[in-house]
């Protein structure tokens, strides 16, 4: 089912948020571990695809500042307009993730930092799955979210209500090895945004590669 013609919870968040978003968590030690450590790992003038690109920083950038062709997505259109006027070196498109056409084996990596939390289980799950058979075969993919076992529960998150879902730790990484990744490492940490409304939050980082044909 396509999700065009519907106005997303998560794109009239982060409307709202806008710039206040990046300076609550562009510079999460956790996060820009996990950037480095992909960077580390991608070809030369790698494809690499950021999902819920936000600002465009500091992930688009700092792609873009290694070498790297980015695809940006993302569902607000006030983060992408922000995004490619910071990042202008980068693509952004507004959309649905979801509705993105992925080819198979046609990306060398893909971030997909804490936006699969206004999704449910099963669409994070297929979403996971895409990305990974997008990757080719050796290809990494950086995967981040808050680890707690909760289903459509409202939360306040720097300020304002938004309903969102998530798995326990050892759920979310079967989730992704069963979405066909090998997850080499996981980072757990507790956070607080730079943000008067914003309380600590638990973050967990998975480093993923794609092994084999994933067919």
């Amino acid at each position: 089912m396509s999700h065009e013609g519907q106005r997303p919870p998560a794109a009239v968040l982060f409307d709202a948020l806008g710039p206040d978003y990046e300076k609550a968590f562009a510079h999460a030690p956790a996060h820009l571990a996990a950037l480095d450590w992909l960077i580390e790992r991608l070809p030369p003038a790698a494809r690499t695809l950021d999902v819920g690109s936000g600002t465009g920083r500091p992930t688009a950038a700092a792609l873009v500042e290694a070498g790297h062709t980015v695809l940006g997505v993302d569902v607000s259109p006030v983060m992408v307009e922000l995004a490619a006027r910071q990042v202008p070196e980068a693509e952004f498109r507004c959309g649905d993730i979801r509705d993105l056409l992925l080819d198979a084996d046609s990306l060398d990596g893909v971030c997909v930092f804490f936006s699969l939390l206004q999704m449910t289980r099963a669409e994070q799950s297929a979403l996971t799955r895409r990305l990974t058979l997008a990757l080719r075969p050796g290809g990494h993919l950086v995967l981040a979210t808050v680890p707690v076992d909760v289903e459509d529960v409202e939360v306040v998150f720097m300020g304002r209500p938004v309903r969102a879902t998530s798995f326990g730790e050892e759920d979310f990484v079967g989730m992704a090895e069963a979405a066909g990744l090998t997850v080499l490492a996981r980072h757990s940490t507790v956070f607080t945004p730079d943000h008067p409304a914003a309380g600590a939050e638990p973050h967990l980082f998975l480093h993923c590669r794609r092994d084999g044909t994933g067919r």
